[in-house]
């Protein structure tokens, strides 16, 4: 490395501190306003609302270390782990025909409300149709690439309005509406915190080891979203297996919401569709829809299984994995169940769904690639 590498280095570093803090001083601060007005899930929506708006008011360039988005979801994910005992597995075999038949009924209601979008719009079928799927954000970015007529700025625009109006919609009717119910007899989660209280020394250096083992893994071999399913596996395993898995202190989880709040908020870019005034009211009551049906689906979980309506919800609701779990542990819902219906339709949406869109909008030549890879 010449020394002129070495000065552009650092000049390059010095540039975006300043940028960092200011987003990191506007995070802490969306956190606080929403922690003083008691809203739900104050330190990821407080930083996700803070960092928007002040993109959309100053138009200033922000940054956030790709490192602090990683390191915030290893500890989400190690935290939700921790809920995971050899009952709440059995529970969650037991109800793995009920995972798929709710996962398809979302996914057929998401082609439904697709199909009525680029009728009023105008938009293409394609589109629309990767622009209301209840998955991720990123997968049906890439597959939109892929399709022929396609077009990714209406795909990214529609699925972070959905994105967004579950992530608001969601947290405030589990804490708000069904949080009374209280939680699912027998849930682990005050249980694995107790005994692992007075975890030694020894055991926390082995779980650490373990942990940034398998992540690396989950890395390696291109898992979704692998910096929180490596953490949550990891810890998952362990306290089935028995082993003495530690807690981690509030501070550290709140520090996990900052950094994927404000994360999510830099992601989102408001001013990326010229004719996004007619699109978005379409995209509200997409959004909206999905969450209604999946409020329905809730209910007839709930019915049929001794689950708390609050859980049943946060199993079915369109949201992420990182947001539905932070809920669930915010309002001590069954984290581990959640998780698992979370984890079921992500892989069920990165894996499925996309041969299908392939086969139906792309042919047999981009129905072929998608088998090989």
């Amino acid at each position: 490395m010449t020394l002129v590498s070495v000065v552009k280095l650092i000049n390059k570093r010095k540039q975006s501190q300043l940028p960092f803090i200011e987003t990191l001083l506007c995070g802490i601060l969306g956190g606080l306003i929403f922690t003083l007005l008691k809203l739900p899930l104050s330190w990821m929506l407080g930083p996700l609302t803070a960092v928007i708006v002040w993109k959309l008011l100053s138009k200033r360039n922000l940054y956030w270390p790709a490192s602090f988005k990683n390191g915030g979801q290893m500890l989400l994910g190690y935290s939700m782990g921790l809920s995971f005992t050899i009952a709440s597995a059995k529970q969650i075999v037991d109800q793995l025909p009920s995972m798929a038949i709710i996962t398809i009924l979302m996914v057929v209601v998401g082609l439904a409300i697709a199909f009525f979008v680029s009728k009023l719009t105008g938009i293409n079928i394609a589109s629309a149709v990767m622009g209301t799927t209840p998955g991720g954000l990123s997968q049906m970015v890439l597959l939109s690439e892929e399709i022929k007529g396609a077009d990714s700025t209406v795909v990214i625009f529609m699925q972070t309005i959905r994105m967004l109006t579950v992530i608001f919609i969601v947290p405030t009717l589990s804490i708000h509406a069904f949080s009374s119910g209280g939680t699912v007899a027998g849930t682990p989660t005050v249980d694995v915190v107790t005994q692992s209280e007075y975890s030694n020394f020894f055991q926390i250096i082995t779980v650490l080891i373990i942990v940034l083992l398998i992540t690396a893994c989950a890395v390696r071999f291109k898992f979704p979203t692998p910096w929180i399913i490596g953490p949550l596996l990891s810890s998952a395993i362990l306290t089935v297996a028995g082993f003495g898995t530690f807690p981690l202190p509030h501070i550290l989880i709140i520090l996990a919401q900052l950094c994927l709040g404000v994360y999510l908020g830099l992601g989102i870019k408001m001013d990326m569709l010229k004719n996004w005034k007619k699109l978005l009211p379409f995209s509200i009551v997409s959004g909206l829809l999905i969450v209604g049906f999946a409020l329905v689906l809730a209910y007839g979980l709930h019915i049929v299984y001794p689950i708390s309506m609050t859980t049943a919800f946060l199993c079915i609701a369109p949201g992420g994995l990182p947001e539905m779990g932070v809920t669930a542990h915010t309002v001590q819902a069954d984290v581990s169940m959640v998780t698992a219906y979370q984890l079921f339709r992500v892989f069920f949406i990165l894996f499925i769904v996309p041969i299908f869109l392939r086969y139906v909008f792309g042919g047999p030549d981009v129905l072929e690639s998608s088998v090989k890879a």
